[in-house]
């Protein structure tokens, strides 16, 4: 068990999140062995699309859905790219073994996810301490190969258990088979000393019930344990109170044997031929020393109050337990594929440093929203997003995608759609409100990161509003709007509330974001994005693995 923290955020290390590809990040801003512990959570070359599902107080669930991540890997020249690199690398022995799985599996979706994963396995090793530690979270899809990996990048005798979560009870999804119910978390150290905290669980009543026999007068529930030396040892030969030791000698001195007996912790078997036994009492035992079986963290269900709607989130419990065992307070750790933030949220909960980087603006604002309502008053640095104007315009000619959902984040609005939403709807995020406290309206907003805006575009926004029974619609350019197009946004008429009226179409710059201007919408509703439980300080006093 650990105490919980008293303060969330301590010392001159100023937290930080980063957008971007990991190992570019990595190697620009990392330095050598300055991380404690790393935690990832890679996709599995599953060949799943997964969905972030927002929830729509306007009963559009299916359509309040967008693409957070393509799960699915391909050969090419971004893998070829990252073989090249482990090559030309130091690590020689990564090398061979990587020219080896390529020489076998050769140039298939498999191999370009080793690859990639490889290149970023080196990056990870250089920047972990001595003492550091790796746990490489992964199913059966790809575990045999990255645990071969992992003994080349670390070394064989660095490993140090492949730990099982049995992340659900049951999957009924398969016709011929066996249900796959676990995950595999692979755990190597860099060095022979890691930073290692014994973490124990409660006992099972079965155990309880079966090994905890014997009760005191006082009622006290305890065990026995043999003290037979497991050597021999001549010196702590010797009979006391008429029972003999074991032919190796006792495994304590006279002196810790009379020190027990006056404090009541032996037990005399009536038989004077059996041996002395030390009690062990159930009220003074820590619990049952971890093993690598995990079967007591259940997964997020649909009711979980800390689920965020995002696919792959992890269980806090499980991340929590792992920054316990490999880490301390005030260390450093870091999360390349930090999705939605869950070791982030427990590295912030267990009073660590952290690192967080995430290759979607999408994440990146679930993060930030997440631990500003887990922890009020939080201070972190985000890294890779926009800050101005060039940034803006940079991001937006790199990738349109990331640039409309970072866009709607500024907003507050709900993104929809994705990357493979088909013919564009006109809709990029969604901002639902109550205008009269009761019914859910909805606002459409539109992003265009282009230089050339004009009427048309404003009028189309308008269709949208009306085709979709929205009442507002919101139109956000990178570029400066136009005189023809304000006239035609007016020209759309206003929304009528018991509050007053509110401009049917609203256009707002992303410059004008950033002087802090936000739509003109009543009520907004908050309750589309899933909130994350505040944290409080001190509610309890220890945290249980």
């Amino acid at each position: 068990m650990i105490a919980v923290p008293k303060l969330w955020y301590a010392g001159s290390f100023m937290n930080r999140l980063y957008y971007g590809d990991n190992l570019t990040v990595l190697r620009g801003t990392v330095n050598d062995e300055s991380v404690d512990l790393v935690y990832l959570d890679p996709p599995f070359n599953s060949q799943a699309n997964y969905n972030v599902l927002f929830r729509s107080t306007a009963g559009e669930k299916s359509r309040a859905q967008i693409e957070a991540f393509d799960d699915t890997w391909h050969w090419g020249d971004e893998a070829e790219l990252a073989f090249d690199g482990v090559m030309t690398g130091q690590n020689s022995d990564a090398a061979e073994m990587l020219r080896a799985m390529r020489a076998f599996l050769k140039e298939n979706d498999m191999m370009a996810y080793l690859s990639m994963m490889a290149v970023r396995i080196l990056e990870l090793r250089r920047v972990l301490k001595a003492t550091g530690s790796i746990y490489l979270h992964c199913d059966s899809t790809a575990s045999h190969y990255l645990k071969i990996l992992m003994d080349a990048i670390f070394g064989p005798e660095r490993f140090q258990t492949e730990i099982v979560w049995k992340r659900t009870s049951s999957h009924g999804n398969v016709s011929i088979g066996y249900g796959e119910v676990m995950d595999t978390i692979l755990y190597y150290s860099k060095g022979d000393k890691p930073t290692w905290n014994q973490i124990y669980v409660p006992y099972t009543q079965k155990h309880i019930d079966t090994k905890f026999t014997y009760k005191d007068a006082d009622g006290r529930v305890f065990t026995t344990s043999d003290m037979r030396n497991p050597g021999v040892r001549p010196n702590l030969t010797y009979e006391y109170k008429g029972y003999q030791p074991h032919p190796n000698g006792w495994a304590i001195s006279r002196e810790k044997m009379e020190k027990y007996d006056q404090e009541g912790r032996l037990w005399f078997p009536p038989d004077k031929s059996g041996r002395i036994r030390l009690k062990r009492y159930l009220d003074e035992q820590p619990g049952q020393k971890i093993q690598n079986l995990w079967d007591d963290i259940s997964p997020l269900n649909s009711q979980a109050q800390e689920r965020l709607g995002y696919p792959t989130q992890k269980p806090q419990a499980l991340l929590e337990r792992i920054l316990a065992a490999s880490s301390n307070e005030g260390d450093l750790v870091l999360d390349p594929f930090c999705g939605c933030g869950t070791t982030i949220h427990a590295a912030q909960k267990l009073k660590r440093e952290w690192i967080g980087i995430d290759i979607t603006h999408l994440a990146i604002s679930l993060i930030e929203k997440r631990l500003k309502d887990a922890f009020p008053g939080i201070e972190f640095e985000v890294h890779g997003t926009p800050k101005d104007l060039e940034g803006a315009r940079d991001l937006a000619e790199r990738d349109k995608y990331q640039f409309q959902w970072w866009a709607v984040s500024l907003v507050n609005a709900v993104p929809f759609a994705g990357k493979k939403k088909g013919a564009d709807s006109g809709i990029d995020g969604l901002i639902y409100f109550k205008p009269e406290g009761k019914t859910t309206e909805k606002a459409i907003v539109s992003v265009k990161g282009g230089e050339n805006v004009n009427v048309a575009m404003v009028r189309d926004l308008a269709h949208v509003v009306d085709r979709e029974k929205a009442k507002i619609g919101v139109f956000i350019t990178l570029a400066d709007s136009t005189g023809p197009m304000r006239t035609e946004a007016v020209k759309t008429g206003y929304y009528e509330t018991i509050y007053g009226k509110y401009p049917k179409i609203q256009i707002l710059t992303i410059r004008e974001l950033f002087e802090g201007k936000q739509p003109n919408i009543p009520l907004v509703d908050s309750s589309a994005f899933k909130k994350a439980p505040k944290e409080k300080q001190g509610d309890q006093d220890a945290l249980k693995f």
